[in-house]
Parts: C-alpha cells; structure tokens; sequence
C-alpha cells in the first residue's frame, strides 16, 4: 500500500510539475503562436481559396491569443520589481491560476497545428503570378475630395444636355431617364450634374440610390428619413401622405440611381407631389424597360449614355488615374491603346485599370506585364460567367496590399447600396485588428488613410464629404459589391442573412455575422466563430431581439464588435457583460433606455455608442472601462456623469458635454484626459477661465473646441487666459459676450473652423482675423454692433465658407479687390440694415453659390440684378 500510495504521490507531482512548467512557459508559446499565425495568415491570404481547415487553425489561434491577453497579461500588476510589489503579485498569480492552467493546456497544440498548417501551404503554393502586393496607399497622388469640372472625362455634352434640362423646359413637373450598361459612368455623369447644378440651385433635393431588394413602402421609409431626420411611421398611408406633404410647395430635385424594378415610377409616382415650379425627377437605369411606362407623357426626358468613350477619351481617362497629369511618355502610348482596348470603352473598367498601373512602375515593360495578366484574367475560361468589369475589378483587388483587402471585404458585411458612416467603418477596423500602428498616429488616422487609399483605387466611391473636405460617407458599387460577397463567402471572412440570401443553413466557419432584422433567426447558426456581429435595419419582428439572444448570441463568444445601429432594439442583451473581448459596442439609434452595470465588465472596450437612444444615466461603472476612447452619449445623459471619477479614464478621446459647476470638479476630472480630440463646456462663467483653460493647455492633441456660457450677460474677457496650446486646435466655437477678441487668436495657426455668437464685439473683428493661415470656415452670429464690415487686401486667402448672420446694425460690406479669393460659399441672413450689395463682391471669382434668406427686399432685388451675369447661383431660402 504504501508503494502504491508513493507512486501515486510520484505521478501527481509530475503532473504538477508539468502544469507549472506549461504555465511558466506560456507567454513565450503564445509570443511564438503570434508570430507563426502572422505568417500562416499572409499564406491564406495569398491563396484567395475556401482553404476551410486552414483557417479554422488561425481562427483558433488568434481566439487563444485575444484570451491570453485579456484574461493573463494585462492583469499582470504594471510594476512587479522588489518586495512592495510581492502582494499584488501573489494575487495576480491566485486570481489567474485556473485561466493559465486551461490555457496552457491548448497553446502547445494549437501552436503545432499553426506551424503544421503554414509548412503545408508553403510546400504546396505555387508561384505567385501576382505582384506588387506591398504597395501602399498613404500617400496618394491626388486628393479625390474636391474633383474639378475638367477631372470628369467623356461627359462633357451630356453634362450640358442634363444641365438645361434641368434649368430650363416647362414649368410642370419632368421626370427625365438617364439609361446605360454597367460600367458606362451613369452614376458619374448624374452625381457630376448633381454636385454642379442641382446643389448650387435648388434647395430641396436629395439622392437615393435604390436597392434591388427595396419594396415601395421601404424606400417610402427611406425617403422619409432623408427628408424628417427621424423614423417612419409603420401605416403605409400616413407615410406616403408624410412624404406628400413635405414636398407640397416646394421646388425640388430628387435622384433616384441605379433602379432595377420596372415598375419603379409607376408605384412611386404617387407619394411625389405634381407642381408647376420647376421641380425635376432624375432616374438612372441600366434596363430600357424602366423608362418605358413614362414614354407617352409630354413630362419626360430620356438620355441614353451607351456611346463608349472615343479613343482620345479612353487614353486621357487612362492616363489621369494612372497620375499623369499631361501627356503620357511616348513609349507608353501603344501598350495604353492595348489595354483600353480591352476594357471596351468603360469608363468604369478604364479607371480601375488606370488606379492600378498607378502603383506600378511607369515603364513600357511594366505595363506589357499588367496587360498580359489583364488578358489572361479576361480571357480564363474557369470564369466565363464574369463580365469584363467583374474581370478587371477582380484584378484590381488582386493588386491590393493584405491590409486593405480586410478593409474592403468588410463592405461585404453591409447591404448594396448601403451608405456607411466613415466614423463607424474605421472604428470596426480598428476594433478588428486590420490596421496596423504608426509612429505619431492614432490607429483612426492610420484607418483613415486606408479608406482613402480604397478611394484612390476607385474600388470604394465617396457618398459625401464634410466640409474639411473629409469623407463623411462611403459605398461600393454594386458590381464591385457582388464581387466582394463572393471572396466574402469563399474566404470564410463572414456570411450575411437577409436581402434575398439562402436562408436555410448556415456556413461551416463564420467568422463575422451580418443579420437583416426582418429575418428569422430560428435557422441553425455556426457560432463557433464568430468574433463580429452587425445588424442591419429592416422591418423588425417583436420576436426579432428574443431569437438573437436565445439563438445567435451565446456566452463565451470572442467577439470583438457589436453593432446594434438603427436596429429598433428594446433592451440590451441579458449576457452583455460576459462579452470581455469587446472593442467596439453601438446601441446608437435603437430604443435602449438603460445600460447594465455589468457595461464596467467590458474592460476591452474602445468604443460605446449610445447616441439617439433614451439612455438618461450612465452607470458609475463606466468608470471601470479604462481603454475606451469614445464616449459617445446623447446630450440628455451628459448630467448622470460623476465627473470626480473620470480622470481615470485617461484613453478617452471624446466624451459627453461638461456642465461646469461652480466646485469646478468636472473640468478638473476632464483635465487629466490629456488625449482629448473634442470638448464642449456648458454653463461657462467668467470665474472658470483660469480653471479651464488651465485644463485645455494640458490637452495636447485637443481639435475641437466649443465653449457656451451660461445665460447671462455679463462679458467675459479672455485675454486673462492663456492659449498655449491653442495652436493644435482646428475649430472653435465660442458662444459669450466678449465685446473684444482675446489677444491669443494669432496663435491659432491651425484653425479651419471659427464660429463666434452673441459676442456683441464692439469693433470689426475682421483685422484680427484676416492672417489666419488655415482659416476655411468663418460663422458670425449676433457677434457684431458695428455697422461696417470690411475685408481688407490680401486678407482670409484660404477662406471658402463666410456666413454672416443677425449683425442687426450692420449697414455696409467692403471686399477689397485680393480679398476673400477662394470664398465659394456666402451666406447673409436676417442683416435687417443691410440694402446694398457687399461692394467688391465682383472680385469673388471663385464664389459659387450665394444664400440670402431673410434679407430686405431692396437687398435682394440688387443681388438678383447683379447675379444675372456672374457664374454663382443664388439662393433666396424660400424656394
């Protein structure tokens, strides 16, 4: 017995031995598991196949690393030498005993089946015929923001055409037809017309770009949205009257792109108000059988855009995106007429190519090699169901470095058509691991450069931009779309339920979800997997919230984003707080009221949005959530914050508007959040200056700032405060009586934005402000008592948007003859003394657009005059 008691003793020690060395060694297994999967993960890459077992094993691998992470490493105490650091150590190594042991137990395996797998494929690839696969897209060669009138190749006469149609004709109501093939520039040509004309002299219009699977009373739905700036009614007749009643009266111009469905006018002609101002419906097909239930009224216009590109077109399309900027050099002339031989006269194919060579060397050489691939791409006969523009966008995403094949697959994850906020886009990259750090940037503007370089590529089309110039929203075409949810679904990269998708089974290996709400969920789902989760809006069951917790969401998921937009949840997830590996969590535009105090167990999380929901109180455990970096909230929970401890929260970048009270402890608190990117202080008194902008001078990387005072009167002097980090910031906003600028403002060298209201500045503060290097945008509302206004040579020579707005005693503006020479946008409103035209306004040669709502009829009848012969468009406010 006694042997046998010994033996057993032996064998438990072993074991023990075993699992303290397994536990020891387990940072150095996982550091090697992480570098054998980064190679693993460049072969899968590069083969573009299902490869299903291969990626299982990196799917595995990369789940082991996120939970050694999250549940060892970063508990580790941050100082961990000498014997005052023995407590917290003996704790961490109680407290992480049983995950370290579960954990040692998979990493070896999984690490051998990493460097198994990887040999495999190393041994099995074949040549790659692909090359420059390692370009970058950082620096672009040209900014795609502001595109000018001579950049849109081929589409000279039809702009003209569209153009007096849309000016002139008959008073009634014209619906006009812009109808084409796939590829042929009809969107490019009706966005052209759209940003050139449209914008400039209409002010009611929208664009829609309609989607295959769209019913009427969804894309009535739509319509609202865009015109309410808020939800539907569910009743289709109310609904339509909704829409009727907006447009009643108004003289509009509404583009509806890319329409599929036959009967498209037909069923929604009846939610759009018939008047006799003027008002133009433009529609872009690519089927001639759309247009034909309108050809018997005298109300209609039809453009057909299927004439190619002439030989001259093609080459300088060609050229200008592959970034020459004149004429091309000889010897690349013949292989340039190869190549748009084969993109038959498509602009679409011509400008992807064109992005392409763009990364390649500029050699006749070269290019002989890209027109073979191109041939051979064309010409494969594995792919005969491919269309030439299917082709050659296949080819271009072939030529993208790995990182921005992530980037563009994730399009995958939304609907056709889908506009997506960039904001939102870079986010999830960023939460998903895709993008890579660099010296001196946040992982966001690293992302940022990524969506640009997709846009320089013409694989990703901006939807809108801000007015920095930045792109607001983005969007795929549907061709480039079809092609991205085939290497979605054979690369294992996620599945997508809804729009018309087989519903009955679900993929082996999913990685990411998509979900249409308006979808059964009580189909068999691979949850394995699944590290992201994004639903996408529809018309929602009661049932919709209770089968995705029951159904599609389960405990010990690693997931990694959760996205809720616009989806019309009613609660949060009863497992919300098991979800630790978390990065990126968005209730935004659901009807949500609270959040769980298991949100402070979300320790990964970088990004909360809860932004157009009822959530009044934020719970005190937000506090615990020490890697976030947006706190996005609606205005009305910004009160439930306990300021005194949120300086912990040193990571965060934007948070909720701050109340100032009169203990000063939330400006304080907020001080210490010296990775501030926006800040908006509320209830501003002049005892707070020395406070505040004591706290501002320690935000370094502070861009935005917007101060309101609280509702009295009394003036505020600024000149008492410092700015010594001013000269970061891009935009302020300030909101008090100051009868003087403060003295600072020179520093400002980096302002675009300026927006000043209720200043009641005593003297022009036009002198103060004429040298700003950057400044693009300046606001003036209830800022000014003088009764002149001059702007002086030479000055505000960036300058594109000037508003000027209730300066009541305001009775002259001076525009000296170099003034004011980039302004494109001006706006005068409610200016009741202000009669006479700005003298020197003929100076403005690039003004593009004047707005004058509100003004004295004398005013109005003077610019109306003048602006007759001048190329700006004016805009009244009453239209």
């Amino acid at each position: 017995m006694e042997e046998e008691a010994l033996e057993v003793g032996k064998c438990i020690l072993k074991l023990l031995w075993e699992a303290f060395k397994r536990m020891k060694d387990l940072p150095k297994v996982v550091d090697e598991i992480q570098t054998e999967l980064d190679e693993l993960k460049n072969l899968i890459n590069l083969e573009e196949q299902r490869l299903m077992k291969e990626r299982k094993t990196a799917f595995l691998a990369e789940d082991v690393i996120d939970e050694f992470e999250t549940r060892i490493k970063e508990k580790q105490p941050q100082d961990d030498r000498g014997w005052a650091a023995f407590p917290a150590k003996a704790v961490y190594h109680i407290q992480t005993l049983i995950p370290r042991f579960l954990i040692s137990y998979k990493v070896n395996d999984i690490l051998s089946d990493v460097r198994n797998t990887k040999e495999r494929l190393q041994r099995n690839r074949p040549q790659s015929t692909q090359n420059n696969n390692n370009v970058t897209f950082h620096h672009c060669r040209m900014d795609p923001l502001f595109m000018e009138e001579e950049e849109v190749v081929g589409l000279a006469g039809p702009t003209k055409i569209l153009t007096d149609w849309l000016e002139n004709g008959q008073r009634e109501r014209t619906v006009i037809f812009v109808v084409g093939v796939a590829g042929v520039g009809k969107t490019t040509l009706a966005k052209h017309v759209y940003d050139k004309v449209i914008c400039s002299n209409f002010v009611h219009h929208e664009f829609f770009t309609v989607s295959q699977s769209n019913t009427v009373e969804e894309f009535l739905g739509v319509m609202y949205r865009h015109f309410m700036k808020s939800e539907p009614p569910s009743d289709y007749s109310i609904l339509k009257n909704e829409v009727r009643g907006y447009l009643r009266g108004k003289r509009y111009v509404l583009l509806f792109d890319d329409v599929w469905e036959d009967k498209f006018w037909e069923t929604i002609e009846t939610a759009l108000i018939k008047n006799e101002n003027k008002s133009r419906i433009i529609i872009t097909t690519r089927k001639k059988s759309v247009a034909k239930s309108f050809t018997n009224s005298t109300l209609f216009k039809k453009y057909n855009l299927e004439e190619p590109l002439t030989e001259e077109e093609c080459l300088r399309l060609l050229h200008k995106k592959a970034g020459y900027s004149s004429d091309c050099p000889e010897e690349l002339k013949d292989i340039s007429l190869e190549i748009v031989s084969k993109c038959s006269a498509l602009p679409l194919a011509i400008e992807v190519v064109g992005r392409v060579l763009s990364q390649k060397d500029r050699s006749a050489h070269e290019w002989g090699l890209f027109s073979e691939e191109l041939n051979w791409n064309l010409t494969n006969p594995t792919n005969p169901e491919f269309n030439i523009i299917e082709k050659v966008i296949g080819l271009s995403y072939d030529n993208l470095p790995t990182h921005l094949r992530l980037c563009l697959l994730y399009f995958g994850m939304y609907p056709k058509h889908y506009e997506i906020k960039s904001g939102r886009l870079v986010r999830q990259w960023v939460a998903e691991g895709f993008v890579t750090h660099e010296e001196r940037k946040t992982l966001e503007e690293v992302a940022q450069e990524y969506l640009l370089g997709l846009v320089h590529t013409s694989l990703v089309q901006v939807a809108s931009f801000s007015m920095k110039g930045k792109v607001k929203t983005c969007r795929v075409h549907d061709l480039i779309h079809n092609m991205i949810r085939t290497k979605v679904k054979h690369t294992y990269f996620g599945e997508y339920i809804g729009g018309g998708h087989d519903q009955s089974k679900s993929s082996e290996l999913v990685r990411r979800l998509a979900i249409e709400t308006n979808n059964d969920l009580n189909r068999p789902i691979e949850r394995s997997h699944i590290r992201s989760i994004i639903s996408i809006p529809g018309k929602q069951e009661e049932s919709w919230s209770s089968d995705l917790e029951r159904n599609v969401l389960k405990d010990d998921m690693p997931l990694k984003v959760l996205d809720f937009e616009g989806c019309g949840l009613l609660c949060v997830p009863k497992m919300l707080g098991n979800f630790i590996y978390l990065r990126y969590l968005s209730f935004r535009g659901t009807q949500i009221t609270v959040l769980p105090k298991s949100i402070g167990k979300l320790v990964n999380l970088e990004t909360l949005d809860i932004r157009q929901t009822q959530v009044l109180e934020l719970p005190k455990e937000i506090t615990k959530l020490r890697k976030l970096l947006h706190l996005l909230t609606p205005d009305s929970a910004f009160s439930s914050i306990e300021w005194k401890d949120i300086g912990g929260m040193t990571k965060l970048q934007k948070i909720p508007q701050v109340r100032m009270e009169d203990d000063g402890v939330a400006i304080t608190e907020v001080g210490k959040l010296k990775q501030l990117r926006v800040l908006r202080v509320l209830c501003f008194g002049a005892e707070h200056i020395t406070l505040l902008f004591f706290s501002i001078n320690e935000m370094e990387h502070l861009q935005a700032l917007r101060i309101e005072k609280s509702g009295d009167r009394i003036v505020v002097d600024l000149n008492t405060a410092s700015m010594s980090g001013g000269s970061r910031l891009r935009k302020l906003f300030l909101d008090m009586k100051l009868e003087r600028l403060p003295n600072w403002f020179p520093q400002l060298r980096h302002l675009e934005r300026l927006t000043l209201r209720h200043s009641d500045l005593s003297s022009d503060p036009l002198e103060s402000l004429k040298d700003m290097p950057s400044l693009l945008v300046l606001s003036l509302s209830h800022a000014y008592e003088g009764q002149t206004l001059h702007f002086q040579s030479g000055g505000f020579k960036k300058l594109r948007k000037l508003n000027l707005e209730h300066l009541w005693n305001l009775n002259s503006i001076l525009i000296d003859e170099t003034a004011l020479q980039a302004l494109e946008y001006f706006e005068l409103t409610c200016l009741d003394d202000l009669r006479t035209v700005p003298d020197g306004i003929q100076h403005l040669n690039k003004l593009k657009f004047v707005r004058v709502p509100y003004m004295p009829t004398q005013f109005v009848e003077e610019i109306d005059r003048i602006g007759k012969d001048k190329p700006w468009r004016i805009n009244y406010g009453y239209m």
